[in-house]
């Protein structure tokens, strides 16, 4: 037989380990925007359940970080952050429906590939799905005892966490969600550059790590945050050790949840809608249309 030299284009290219382009990226994201569009409803909320358990458990995980940790202001923040990272890189690589991330369906919608219908259909199914996999996750955090360790330790800073969230003036976290879901979409676009599941990680470090350690507002993981301070805050044991006043505390009602979730939902839509899909919208798809 005749000597066959070895084809080493087929064996290796280099250009596989490449990010994608931003170009590719913008292509990538319209796509699967498409598909979350048109995706079945028990998937979409099945899917959704699931993320908002996800990012639940960065939140849990952010939580017991942060408490007593002695760091310094900086430094606990910064490993605060990084705790939280938990959440994202479990939507990400797992595979979930997350609200915040698929605000950046809004690119497809700018297209006219999806309907004004379709896109409040695919928000609105799984903003609930989210807020029942929060709600159900901040049932159990409470009814596993965790508020329990450090000493009731937990508890007290569960409460402070979601006391500090409730008692935002209006604009002040609709701005936090603004600036909060800028980065959380900017890191869901570095994740569509990437190659790998090593790549997606380290793209959602960066960004998850600066929103969390900035205090800027997260609406899914406030469905957690603040569920889970106000259980705790009617045990007057951790109430009273968590030393704040009656006015605060008595604002750990659904009126507070709903008090924050309206302004921070509408700043997480603006800030990825506007600030991240229809800004790279008019940069890579509008001169395709």
């Amino acid at each position: 037989m005749p000597d066959e030299k070895p084809d080493l284009d087929r064996r290796f290219d280099p250009t596989m380990f490449d990010a994608y382009a931003p170009a590719k990226i913008a292509d990538r994201i319209e796509a699967i925007g498409l598909s979350k569009a048109h995706m079945k409803t028990v998937p979409v909320l099945t899917l959704a359940v699931l993320a908002g358990a996800f990012i639940s458990f960065g939140a849990m995980f952010y939580t017991l970080v942060i408490t007593n940790s002695g760091l310094g202001f900086g430094t606990e923040r910064l490993v605060g952050g990084l705790s939280f990272c938990l959440g994202l890189i479990l939507v990400v690589v797992g595979g979930a429906e997350l609200f915040t991330g698929n605000v950046l369906i809004v690119m497809g919608w700018a297209r006219h590939k999806i309907s004004t219908a379709e896109l409040g259909r695919n928000w609105g199914l799984v903003y609930i799905g989210n807020l029942v996999g929060a709600l159900g996750m901040a049932v159990m955090a409470y009814w596993s005892g965790i508020l329990h360790l450090g000493g009731d330790a937990l508890g007290v800073t569960a409460i402070k966490i979601a006391a500090g969230k409730v008692n935002l003036p209006f604009d002040v976290a609709f701005i936090r969600g603004v600036l909060c879901n800028a980065l959380v979409c900017l890191a869901i676009w570095l994740c569509f550059a990437a190659r790998s599941v090593t790549d997606k990680i380290l793209a959602i470090i960066f960004p998850i790590t600066a929103f969390v350690a900035l205090g800027f507002e997260h609406s899914i993981a406030n469905m957690y945050f603040i569920p889970i301070g106000i259980l705790a805050a009617a045990d007057p044991g951790y109430a009273a050790a968590a030393g704040l006043s009656d006015a605060a505390i008595n604002n750990l009602d659904l009126g507070g949840i709903i008090g924050n979730l309206i302004p921070v939902t509408l700043g997480n839509i603006v800030g990825g809608g506007l600030f991240v899909a229809l800004s790279y919208y008019c940069v890579y798809l509008r001169d395709k249309d």
